[in-house]
């Protein structure tokens, strides 16, 4: 992944197929049930169960500068023409008409800090009960210290407050939100907070600058497509013990699971992000499609939830997952088209987003990917 100054990486598709693979690499398709180490008739999932955790809160904080894609067409306008390429790709292909950033480079971790004070605000928590802090995002300013002590810093918590980085991609919060439940139920602290922010200004950039160069095919131009259609931003979530608090909403738990075997399929650098976009979209949607199907066997029954909150990469994306699962249209909340693909930030923020129009009771699905590639599904009670 980029590793420059805020950058965000290795997680985006949608729907236009180059003909090759990213960087010549060779496109693997097969679905998890034919390989689970020769025990095809094993369930591939990790199943989890939380038994005393709730959702306190969850905040989102926007990124102040908005991108069109009609800007980003402009800047690309000589290339498109040279390529014979159509403009409008981002709005007609992906579904995104915009996507935000930051005003100044350590504005992602200002958005995080911001975004976790609401979420303790939302939670009625003080700073000082948070036992753990855990940033779950792609972007870094630098491969040490952690983002998470940045984030830890600006919020002023405590020195008792355990903090770190779990970084997965597009799945980096809700691996983040699994472990801090995990430690909840296991009596080890009382409150956590999972942050995660992006910071896609830098790619932006680059790729622009990158697709400006001679020799440019069209192959090439689509294997940075996904590059521009992420966006900035930031969320913030405060768990706690559910029997301390009544008006939480209890997470259940889920399921993961992997397909890494796919991990060449979307890899991002210093030099951008490269990604064979209907590979990875066929294979992500076929990877959770697996683990639907085997969720059922221990229990899991997820066919009339009043919210599905899926990963936000694009309208290609999120047609295929709800043709795929037979989800109904209007359950599936988006984000994508206004924020774009906000990496692991994008699911939260849009659960976020849905939360004041959700009542007690209700039941939510989080379906997160992440490049690699990675799937968990969590179920929420409201």
């Amino acid at each position: 992944m980029p590793l420059g100054p805020g950058v965000l990486a290795g997680r985006s598709t949608v729907a236009i197929s180059t003909g090759s693979t990213p960087s010549g690499r060779a496109a693997q398709t097969r679905h998890g049930t034919d390989l689970l180490n020769g025990m095809n008739q094993m369930n591939g999932n990790t199943t989890f169960r939380h038994q005393n955790v709730a959702l306190l809160g969850i905040a989102e904080v926007e990124a102040p500068v908005v991108v069109t894609s009609d800007e980003l067409d402009a800047e690309l306008g000589d290339v498109l023409t040279k390529l014979g390429l159509p403009t409008g790709l981002f709005q007609r292909v992906a579904g995104v008409e915009s996507r935000r950033q930051w005003d100044t480079p350590d504005g992602f971790i200002k958005g995080s800090a911001e975004a976790g004070r609401l979420a303790l605000e939302q939670a009625g928590v003080e700073r000082e009960q948070i036992g753990l802090m855990i940033n779950g995002s792609v972007s870094r300013a630098s491969l040490e210290p952690s983002v998470a002590v940045s984030v830890h810093n600006e919020l002023g918590l405590g020195t008792h407050t355990m903090n770190f980085d779990i970084t997965n991609a597009c799945l980096g919060f809700m691996n983040g939100m699994t472990m801090a439940a995990t430690l909840i139920d296991a009596g080890q602290i009382d409150y956590a907070m999972v942050v995660a922010a992006e910071e896609t200004t830098w790619l932006r950039e680059n790729t622009v600058r990158h697709l400006h160069r001679e020799g440019i095919t069209r192959a090439e131009y689509l294997e940075e497509f996904a590059s521009l259609t992420l966006g900035s931003g930031a969320v913030g979530a405060v768990l706690g013990r559910a029997d301390a608090h009544p008006e939480g909403h209890r997470i259940k738990g889920g399921v993961t699971r992997a397909a890494t075997w796919n991990h060449e399929l979307c890899v991002g650098g210093w030099d951008g992000m490269y990604t064979d976009s209907k590979a990875l979209m066929d294979n992500g949607v076929g990877l959770v499609m697996d683990a639907w199907t085997d969720a059922a066997q221990d229990g899991w029954d997820w066919t009339d939830m009043t919210s599905y909150v899926t990963h936000q990469v694009s309208s290609s994306h999120t047609n295929a997952l709800v043709k795929a699962l037979d989800l109904p249209v209007d359950r599936v909340p988006l984000s994508f088209p206004t924020l774009g693909n906000v990496g692991p930030a994008a699911l939260p923020i849009t659960l976020a987003r849905q939360a004041e129009t959700l009542q007690k009771g209700d039941s939510v699905l989080t379906i997160g990917v992440g490049s690699g590639l990675n799937a968990a599904l969590t179920e929420i009670e409201w």
